[in-house]
């Protein structure tokens, strides 16, 4: 299945998961369905040591579901073995309308580059990174594609249905 793919990267502390979260807000506010990749450090976990579906994997489960009434989870450990590549990861998404890919700045996919002055880093990222906008909390002179105020979610929000081909009343 294809979807329509724009990743969100920044070095650490420029306000990444912020941008994401208003954006999926915002997005989802306007109808459309959207789901989340988020690339983290090796040693995150989103299981605690003494639950149960823990328990499951540390006995050497390869894959634990997790279901609830309200959601589900599953969880499937890589142990020795290759981290996913994004398009992996992709593959097993449900059908939605926009994915929003956190991390994962090497990878070929359009991406929105955020700024911001408290960042540890300011430098651009690499040319290489595809980078189509930028968004900021400071005016980018040198910017060679659409400049965003970190801010104006309604704005990055219309120029990413824009990029993957949503009219604004899809």
């Amino acid at each position: 299945m294809q979807h329509h793919v724009i990743g969100i990267s920044g070095w650490k502390n420029s306000g990444k998961t912020t941008l994401t979260e208003r954006l999926v807000s915002e997005l989802t506010s306007r109808g459309r369905r959207v789901s989340t990749i988020k690339h983290a450090h090796h040693e995150t976990d989103v299981d605690q040591v003494g639950t149960d579906s823990f328990r499951h994997r540390a006995a050497g489960a390869g894959e634990v579901l997790l279901a609830t009434s309200r959601r589900w989870a599953l969880m499937h450990e890589i142990r020795d073995g290759v981290e996913p590549t994004l398009e992996e990861l992709l593959s097993r998404l449900s059908p939605c309308d926009i994915v929003l890919v956190e991390g994962f700045k090497r990878d070929r996919h359009p991406k929105i580059e955020v700024r911001r002055l408290e960042a540890r880093d300011r430098a651009p990222l690499p040319g290489s990174s595809n980078i189509i906008a930028i968004a900021a909390d400071h005016a980018v002179e040198d910017a060679t594609v659409p400049a965003f105020d970190l801010n104006d979610i309604a704005a990055i929000a219309d120029f990413i249905e824009t990029t993957i081909g949503l009219a604004a009343n899809d």
